[in-house]
């Protein structure tokens, strides 16, 4: 699934989570309202190792993807998947079903120590309860997806490119629109049941329900119950969220069996408040502009860097030209490249984003719920205690990478937050949040 994510550059998905200790249905707010996010010294030595050896891993897994591709190159892999694919039949879609799986194959079972790396250290930090068995299983799933759905644009791609050698950064581009909206709207119906199960959740939690659908009606929104569900993460993972995901039909809040379980109901309306506030502010469009706007920057990068990249390295990599199969490689490192550069950019959208809805979910549980500020300062301490967060990234490291706003930022901003009064506006339009 990695050439597929490389492909898709990145598919932005919208989530936040909360938790407590507090038994299942609790609705009254403990007296404690954190002002600064703090973790007591156990936990605080395992955050601050967690997030040291997570930034070393992206970094060594940065550095490594790039290497890989380069070396698929220097030791001619995709040349020899061509000349395989093309001994074997003259039809370029016959070619496109051979040269795409093995080439793809290959660089995801490269990067599988990574890959098992990141799931092992999940399962030492308590992080993830999900077996080997299970995770092989979930792998192979993703491959069998990515293979199928990255064939085709592979073959489409260079059928553009044969066909119009100057304009195919335009008409990939704009062919990719069409993909990105199927998969996005897909995605919750066809491909996410494949890994977790989803069930209504009006009937796991009819109390919940009945509250959060005050939530939704403040702000005058209709959504119906057949959009909500809860699912069943507690089977693979220990922290807790939700999120919305979907277009159109597809669209649709999901709630974690962990978040719906442990939190207390006015935390879980905060937290659906946040997911509400992405439906309000249409983030997921959003999130779609921006990944399609950055798709045809990359693109027209590409066209202008491979011709010469294949004119000076092509001889040594056995790549004959820009139309070829083996180039492959060469139109990933220019995506990789570019994702990583971008990477600021989208995560500083994000984070923007996520802030908005912070501010909204705030503002739409006021009245509702006892004392929202500090019902949503104990939900973010909780979430950093549960998921490790580590008190004080350092800001370039959170500029290049979060994508929601540091958990320290979050509890300030929410016990800080003057409640609404009456007659004040009941939430925030999109833009107009506070710091």
């Amino acid at each position: 699934m990695r050439t597929l994510a490389i492909l898709c550059l990145l598919l932005t998905a919208f989530f936040v989570s909360a938790q407590t200790s507090e038994p299942a249905g609790a609705t009254a707010t403990a007296a404690f309202a954190p002002i600064e996010y703090h973790l007591p010294p156990d936990l605080l030595k395992k955050s601050e190792a967690l997030y040291h050896t997570r930034m070393l891993t992206f970094a060594v897994g940065t550095i490594y993807g790039i290497v890989l591709l380069i070396l698929l190159l220097n030791f001619r892999i995709a040349a020899r998947y061509r000349d395989w694919a093309e001994r074997a039949s003259a039809r370029r879609f016959v070619q496109a079903l051979i040269f795409a799986p093995l080439l793809i194959l290959t660089i995801d079972v490269l990067s599988l120590p990574d890959n098992i790396y990141r799931h092992s250290l999940a399962m030492s930090y308590g992080l993830s309860v999900q077996g080997w068995g299970s995770w092989v299983w979930d792998w192979c799933k993703n491959e069998i997806i990515g293979v199928v759905i990255a064939t085709l644009l592979i073959w489409g791609l260079y059928g553009i490119l044969r066909r119009s050698p100057q304009r195919w950064w335009f008409y990939g581009w704009l062919a990719m629109i069409p993909v990105l909206l199927l998969i996005v709207f897909i995605q919750p119906m066809i491909i996410d049941p494949l890994f977790n199960k989803f069930e209504p959740l009006a009937a796991k939690q009819p109390q919940l329900m009945v509250e959060l659908e005050k939530v939704i009606h403040r702000g005058g929104l209709s959504i119906d119950r057949s959009r909500m569900f809860e699912m069943r993460a507690s089977d693979k993972v220990t922290t807790y969220n939700a999120y919305v995901t979907g277009i159109g039909a597809s669209k649709r809040v999901v709630v974690w069996d962990n978040t719906s379980r442990d939190l207390t109901i006015p935390q879980t309306m905060f937290v659906f408040g946040h997911e509400q506030g992405h439906y309000v502010f249409n983030h997921i469009w959003k999130g779609l502009a921006l990944v399609i706007g950055g798709l045809l920057l990359v693109f027209y990068l590409c066209h202008r860097l491979i011709g010469g990249m294949i004119r000076r390295w092509g001889p040594r990599w056995g790549v004959r030209d820009s139309a070829d199969w083996a180039s492959l490689p060469v139109l990933l490192l220019i995506f990789t490249v570019a994702s990583v550069v971008a990477q600021p950019v989208v995560s500083g959208a994000v984070r923007y984003m996520e802030h908005e809805a912070d501010a909204y979910a705030l503002a739409i549980i006021d009245g509702l719920v006892p004392d929202s500020s500090t019902v949503a300062a104990q939900a973010f301490q909780k979430l950093g205690e549960k998921g490790l967060a580590y008190p004080t990234p350092h800001p370039l490291w959170v500029w290049w990478t979060y994508d929601h706003p540091p958990i320290a930022q979050r509890v300030r901003f929410a016990a800080g937050s003057p409640h609404r009064r009456e007659g004040a506006p009941p939430f925030p339009k999109p833009g107009e949040v506070e710091r």
